[in-house]
């Protein structure tokens, strides 16, 4: 698949185990966009020493939480570089109404707007099951599932062979309801904010990769 797009400023919203890191991958295999998650760009930045990212570091190291005026400055500075022409999708950020309205701030001074919020919609009993029958050899990190992957020999990795298999300690049930309760309470503003300002786009997030992609392809506006 292959399009070209105006430059693009995507917005993924969603619970943990919805496909946003799959879709986003794919989103700049199709259309070039730059996948930026605030996490990996405040490490950069702390790593290059910029002016933002000194900031940041002076905050994490006195233990403090990353203000969103840094972020924001950070986020600024990593897109005017010339890698993200084709546009981007934001991972992580925002969180909040005020941070989407700080962003949206931001992007009007570049002449920018949000192009897509997508909402990647799931069935929260669906989701709790596929987190947590979740786990991983604890060799090489290939992925397994109790009831959708398993290996072709119990207890031996189809990958490397390996005998030893690990889960994660959040993808507990209990835990994954938690933080799908949590999600759906911090995200539905965010969720009514862009849906007023007529960015937002529902997707059902429970079907196939490919219809997910395809969908998000529409939701941009391109054939897919």
């Amino acid at each position: 698949m292959s399009a070209t797009i105006a430059p693009a400023v995507v917005i993924l919203l969603g619970p943990p185990g919805a496909g946003k890191g799959t879709q986003a991958r794919m989103l700049e295999e199709d259309f070039g966009l730059v996948q930026l998650s605030t996490g990996d760009l405040l490490r950069a930045a702390v790593a290059q020493g910029t002016p933002a990212g000194l900031a940041a570091k002076a905050v994490m190291e006195a233990g403090g939480l990353v203000s969103d005026d840094i972020v924001l400055a950070i986020l600024k500075d990593r897109m005017a570089e010339p890698d993200v022409a084709k546009g981007v999708v934001l991972d992580g950020f925002p969180r909040t109404q005020g941070q989407a309205e700080a962003l949206d701030a931001l992007l009007a001074e570049a002449g920018q707007r949000v192009t897509a919020a997508v909402s990647l919609e799931v069935d929260d009993a669906a989701m709790v099951d596929r987190i947590a029958g979740r786990y991983t050899c604890g060799t090489c990190g290939e992925g397994y599932h109790d009831s959708f992957k398993q290996p072709a020999v119990a207890g031996v990795c189809d990958k490397c062979g390996g005998t030893q298999f690990k889960r994660r300690a959040d993808d507990k049930a209990e835990t994954v309801k938690a933080r799908l309760e949590a999600y759906h309470a911090q995200t539905a503003p965010l969720i009514a904010y862009y849906d007023g300002h007529g960015v937002l786009d529902r997707i059902d997030a429970m079907g196939t990769i490919p219809d997910i992609r395809a969908a998000l392809a529409r939701a941009l506006g391109v054939s897919a």
